[in-house]
């Protein structure tokens, strides 16, 4: 009968620790969390128990668990979709695999998958958007042992890896434009304004302040979806008719606005068709402009107004994060690991196309 295997809680038995703490100060990440002499005490108890790490050989060569992970809050928008392919391009030119998880906006959702990182011990963690503020310790903590990158919200102050978004200016950018061309008279429609989603928020406030140092931010109407809209599971039209719906509603309310923007391009094809339907010329009768120039942004045959911010390549930065923080970790610089921490960001760009021109004036009925 051969020798019993020695695992870690047997080591933090003898070493009267947590079986966690011996998990981290194994696969050494002491240098943040732990005392020298609990560090001691752990490497003692598992060179006196003939401890052997697990899978120290296959590491190398087994593709298997060259492994990413990468959160997302919802795959029906193109956006995330985008962000995927900038992700997997690059993890694919270096051997890694990608686990996609899908939160759909549910905080039940997203805690399960956090709380599986400690088994599964991916070698990096992306977040495409950012992480609800009530986890925000517990992805602070797993950065500490695993690279997290996130691409967030320049606004919000987070003490990980990011690539940055400042979704405030890109709001600034769409307003600007519109009031360039004569705009006076604006709509704005975007899903649920939570607090959970302060990028939403930001892009709205953004727009709003350009518009209220022109004097005329009484003019705006932001139409926002209700808040139960995203404890639904998002179905593949679900900002579609955000568009879409709420524009009908815009529509029967008010004949003044001259042009309606969507927070994203997806809410602004539901825009565009609300009004195809309503006979309402686009550009000539009403302007529309959209955000994040997603694919079907340049196939619509109205091609949309919109701003470019290369959400592929920020899928590719943070990718190329985790792959700098893993070969720093392993490439002995001393006996302590360096800290770095990682800040990139793109500047937007606005792209001009069929949706929106000079204000014209209607003909009286």
């Amino acid at each position: 009968m051969g020798k019993k295997k020695v695992t870690s809680t047997d080591i933090a038995r003898a070493a009267g620790v947590s079986q966690s703490t011996v998990s981290m100060v194994l696969n050494k990440k002491y240098n943040v969390s732990f005392s020298k002499e609990t560090v001691r005490k752990v490497e003692e108890a598992a060179e006196a128990l003939g401890y052997a790490a697990p899978g120290r050989k296959s590491r190398r060569g087994s593709r298997k668990e060259r492994l990413l992970v990468v959160f997302c809050s919802n795959l029906t928008n193109p956006y995330y979709v985008m962000l995927l392919q900038g992700i997997e391009s690059r993890a694919k030119e270096q051997g890694f695999g990608l686990f996609v998880c899908n939160t759909q906006r549910d905080l039940r959702m997203e805690e399960r998958y956090l709380k599986m990182m400690w088994e599964l011990r991916p070698l990096g963690i992306i977040y495409t958007c950012n992480p609800s503020e009530c986890f925000m310790g517990l992805v602070e903590e797993l950065s500490v042992h695993i690279p997290v990158a996130i691409i967030n919200n320049q606004n919000e102050k987070l003490n990980v890896d990011a690539v940055e978004l400042d979704n405030s200016k890109l709001g600034r950018m769409m307003a600007r434009h519109l009031l360039e061309l004569g705009h006076r008279n604006v709509a704005y429609i975007a899903p649920p304004l939570t607090v959970r989603q302060k990028q939403r928020s930001k892009r709205v406030e953004g727009f709003l302040k350009e518009f209220a140092e022109a004097g005329i931010k009484e003019n705006v109407i932001i139409k926002a979806a209700k808040e139960e809209l995203d404890l639904d599971i998002a179905h593949i039209d679900s900002e579609y008719k955000i568009g879409y719906d709420l524009t009908k509603e815009l529509l029967s309310e008010t004949k003044d606005i001259t042009a309606i923007v969507g927070l994203n391009d997806m809410i602004a094809f539901g825009i565009l068709d609300a009004l195809y339907e309503a006979k309402i010329k686009v550009p000539g009768d009403m302007s529309v402009m959209g955000c994040d120039n997603t694919l079907f942004a340049r196939m619509h045959k109205v091609a949309l107004t919109t701003i470019e911010h290369f959400v592929i390549f920020k899928g590719r930065d943070a990718c190329d994060i985790i792959m700098k923080k893993i070969a720093s970790h392993n490439s002995k610089y001393s006996e302590i690991e360096p800290i770095s921490t990682y800040h990139v960001e793109y500047e937007p760009k606005l792209i001009v196309r069929g949706t929106t021109s000079y204000v014209r004036r209607r003909k009286k009925k």
